[in-house]
C-alpha cells in the first residue's frame, strides 16, 4: 500500500513541478494538442461504425430469435468500443511521447537538472533517439495489443468477463503507460527496453500507483493532454527513485541504448 500511496505521490509531484514552471507546462501541451485531435477523430468513426463492423462479424446471429441478435451485437458493440478507448489510451501516450519528442526531453532535463543539478544524457543525435524512441514503443505496442486481445476474449466470460477483466485492463494500461513515461529519463541513462521493463517488475505497486490513477484521468476528454506535461516530469521523478543511486549520475556511452 506505501508504494501505491508513493506512486500517486510522484503523479502529484510532476504535476505540481509544471505548475511551479509555467513555461515548461504551455511548452509540453503543443504535441497532445495535436495528437488528440488525431485520436478524437479516430474514436468519433469507431463510434458511429462499431454496430456496423460489429453486424457484418456475426451474420450467423441474423436467424436467432429475438432478442438474442441484439443482446448479443450490443454487448459486442459494447466490448468493441472499450477496447478501442483501451488501445487509445496506450498508444496515445506512445504517439504523443514520440511527436513530441525533443520537447518531452528538454522538460525532462530540466526536472533532473532542478532537481539533483546534472540531466544524464547518452549523447546520440535527435534522429537516433527518435528511431530508439519508435522502435520500443512498438513493441510495448505489440505486448499491449497482445493483453487487449486477450482481455477483450475474456470479456465473454460471465461476471468474470464484467468484473475482474476491466481491473485488471487498467491494470495493465497503468503499467504500460508507467513505462511509455519514464523511457524518456530512463533511455538518457542508457536503460534498454529490456533492463526498463525488468526495473518495473521489481516495483510493480509504485508503477500501478503511478500509471492506474492516470490512465483513469486520461479516459476524459481533453484531461490527458493537460496532464501530460506533469505526467513527464513525474515519471522523470520516479524514474530517479527507480534507479540505485551508482546508476544514477552514470553517463553511458553513446551507443548503449542501440545494442537492444
Amino acid at each position: 500500500m506505501g508504494d501505491l500511496t508513493a506512486g500517486f505521490g510522484y503523479l502529484m509531484k510532476g504535476q505540481r513541478w509544471v505548475a511551479r514552471h509555467g513555461r515548461w507546462f504551455g511548452f509540453g501541451l503543443l504535441p497532445g494538442l495535436l495528437t488528440l485531435v488525431v485520436y478524437a477523430g479516430a474514436l468519433i468513426g469507431l463510434g458511429y461504425g462499431a454496430d456496423d463492423l460489429v453486424g457484418l462479424a456475426t451474420p450467423f446471429a441474423d436467424d436467432w430469435a429475438s432478442p438474442w441478435p441484439g443482446l448479443l451485437r450490443g454487448a459486442l458493440t459494447a466490448l468493441l468500443f472499450v477496447l478501442g478507448l483501451f488501445l487509445a489510451v496506450i498508444t496515445f501516450t506512445a504517439v504523443t511521447l514520440l511527436v513530441g519528442q525533443p520537447f518531452y526531453e528538454s522538460l525532462s532535463e530540466e526536472v533532473d537538472r532542478g532537481e539533483g543539478g546534472d540531466a544524464p544524457g547518452p549523447g546520440l543525435p535527435l534522429w537516433r533517439e527518435l528511431w530508439i524512441s519508435a522502435r520500443d514503443s512498438v513493441r510495448v505496442l505489440l505486448r499491449v495489443a497482445g493483453y487487449g486481445v486477450l482481455l477483450f476474449a475474456l470479456g465473454f466470460v460471465p461476471v468474470v468477463g464484467q468484473t475482474v477483466v476491466p481491473v485488471i485492463g487498467f491494470g495493465v494500461t497503468g503499467y504500460f503507460l508507467t513505462e511509455e513515461l519514464t523511457a524518456i529519463a530512463l533511455q538518457r541513462r542508457g536503460l534498454v527496453l529490456k533492463d526498463r521493463l525488468t526495473l518495473l517488475r521489481g516495483r510493480r505497486a509504485l508503477v500501478l500507483g503511478f500509471g492506474v490513477p492516470l490512465g483513469l484521468a486520461f479516459l476524459v476528454p481533453f484531461v490527458a493532454v493537460f496532464l501530460m506535461p506533469g505526467a513527464v516530469a513525474g515519471a522523470t521523478l520516479l524514474a530517479r527513485d527507480l534507479l540505485p543511486p551508482p546508476r544514477e549520475t552514470a553517463r553511458p556511452a553513446p551507443h548503449a541504448l542501440d545494442k537492444d
